[in-house]
């Protein structure tokens, strides 16, 4: 048994709207099989295909708008294409949320619901990951946090130190899951998680009892009236073990 990350999960007021931003800033489309749920995966894409990590929003009638513990960042191949990238993701609606500072290596911005993300500059590592170069989760303690994941999922751990700690799929391809030391982190409700599915899909319940060996805690509040199960890891953050649609 093992869990393949598949989406980030945002959540946003209109679903829709924001579906088509990143339909566009990615280059991919936008669906919804039922109202309020908006997936943008690339043209073509097969479910659970370690090459693409994909993004499904969801309505809700308030996202917080506090910082978040979530959040994407995007490849750029050279300068010029860095240039070109935050130009029209600027003319999608998308602003800038760097705080004034100029000395970063990448260009933070919000998209139109103010999710933060990162733009980032070329980079070797990032050169074949597609344009999600990485899904990055603030936390107190990478090295605990490279424990339980990488027992948690099918990926390999790349580097681990003080600071960070890297995995990305067996397989080699995709972007990567990167988990950063980020000091005075604030207990929140998160507005973006990470959705993950058992292989094999079906192995939902062994899944769910093996991460709680782990060190996971259910985090649904009771609820039992969805497929999903929500679950956090040992330092809060929640995510979602998906089901057989």
């Amino acid at each position: 048994m093992a869990l393949k990350l598949v989406q980030v999960n945002f959540k946003a007021r209109d679903d829709s709207a924001l579906g088509r931003f990143w339909a566009e800033a990615l280059d991919w489309s936008a669906s919804s099989a039922e109202p309020g749920a908006t997936s943008v995966k690339p043209v073509g894409f097969v479910w659970a295909d370690p090459a693409t990590v994909g993004i499904d929003v969801i309505r809700v009638p308030d996202p917080e708008t506090v910082e978040y513990r979530v959040h994407i960042e995007l490849a750029t191949t050279s300068a010029a294409h860095h240039a070109e990238l935050v130009a029209r993701l600027k003319e999608l609606g998308a602003t800038p949320a760097d705080a004034g500072r100029g000395d970063l290596p990448s260009m933070v911005l919000a998209d139109p619901e103010g999710n933060v993300f990162c733009v980032l500059e070329p980079r070797e590592i990032h050169r074949d990951t597609g344009p999600i170069a990485a899904v990055v989760v603030d936390c107190a303690d990478p090295r605990a946090m490279a424990r339980f994941w990488d027992e948690a999922m099918d990926w390999t751990l790349h580097e681990v130190t003080d600071e960070h700690a890297l995995l990305r799929s067996a397989k080699g391809v995709g972007p990567y899951l990167e988990f950063l030391r980020t000091p005075h982190l604030k207990g929140m409700r998160h507005r973006a998680h990470l959705d993950l599915v058992p292989h094999p899909i079906d192995g939902q319940a062994a899944e769910v009892a093996r991460l709680e060996d782990l060190g996971a805690t259910r985090a649904d509040a009771g609820r039992g009236d969805f497929p999903w199960r929500i679950l956090a890891d040992p330092e809060g953050n929640e995510f979602c073990v998906l089901a057989p649609a």
